[in-house]
């Protein structure tokens, strides 16, 4: 009588099962590091995206041009924080606005959502996302004020390096120019004191056009002012002539 022996050799239901298992935890890890690499590149893009944003609405500290600083975004040119988003790509009828400030596709309001198509919310020098499910917040200034309220202040000497005195303060008019918030500009204008000081106070950042008149023979010398967030600007303003 012959033997047949059955060499055939399979896995059995325990083994399958583990195989499942095993398969079912690799692929919950993959789709796990997945997911946190995802959100990690929505909260990175997010990051970039509110940087550019703050660089629109206040202008970017690092841009300079002849060793002047150029870019002072939104507040800059118009004098006044953007209503909303929308005005740093399109002009709500200012016409000292010189958008767009911000870069991008601006068809499909891209640069209004976060990572997570999430709208950000800006309130006075905050801005936030929430799309992530937590707070990402971007503060550009610690208050606008220190975007919209300014001082500019100065004294005169003439090529002697003196001052005008009594006698001659009045025939000094010193005027600044610089966006009125409304769309505008304004000419704020001012006398020195008898040790030449003036002063401007409430003024916007930004590059601002300061004249200078002596009245008498109406001469005038003129600046461009850099007034930056919360800093007092003070200028030596000196007459290349022996005025008094």
């Amino acid at each position: 009588m012959s033997r047949f022996t059955d060499n055939n050799s399979g896995y059995t239901l325990i083994e399958l099962v583990m195989v499942i298992l095993i398969i079912g935890v690799l692929a919950g890890v993959a789709s796990k590091t997945f997911i946190e690499t995802l959100d990690t590149a929505k909260f990175e893009a997010t990051r970039a995206e509110m940087q550019a944003l703050a660089f629109a609405i206040a202008g970017n500290p690092n841009v300079y041009t002849k060793g002047a600083r150029t870019d002072f975004g939104y507040v800059g040119d118009v004098g006044a924080m953007p209503p909303d988003l929308d005005a740093l790509v399109t002009n709500p009828g200012l016409s000292t606005w010189d958008g767009p400030y911000i870069k991008g596709d601006f068809d499909n309001d891209d640069f209004k959502f976060d990572g997570w198509n999430t709208a950000y919310i800006l309130t006075d020098s905050l801005l936030r996302s929430t799309g992530s499910g937590s707070n990402i917040d971007k503060i550009f200034i610690a208050a606008t004020a220190k975007l919209l309220s300014n001082s500019v202040s100065g004294y005169f000497l003439d090529a002697d390096r003196q001052r005008p005195g009594a006698i001659y303060k009045d025939s000094l008019t010193v005027i600044l120019t610089y966006p009125d918030g409304s769309g505008g500009v304004a000419n704020a204008s001012t006398a020195p004191n008898a040790n030449g000081n003036f002063a401007f106070s409430g003024i916007p950042i930004g590059n601002h056009n300061l004249r200078v008149i002596y009245i008498p023979d109406s001469d005038t010398v003129s600046y461009v002012v850099c007034v930056e967030a919360g800093r007092s600007l003070t200028l030596d303003v000196t007459f290349p002539a022996d005025l008094w």
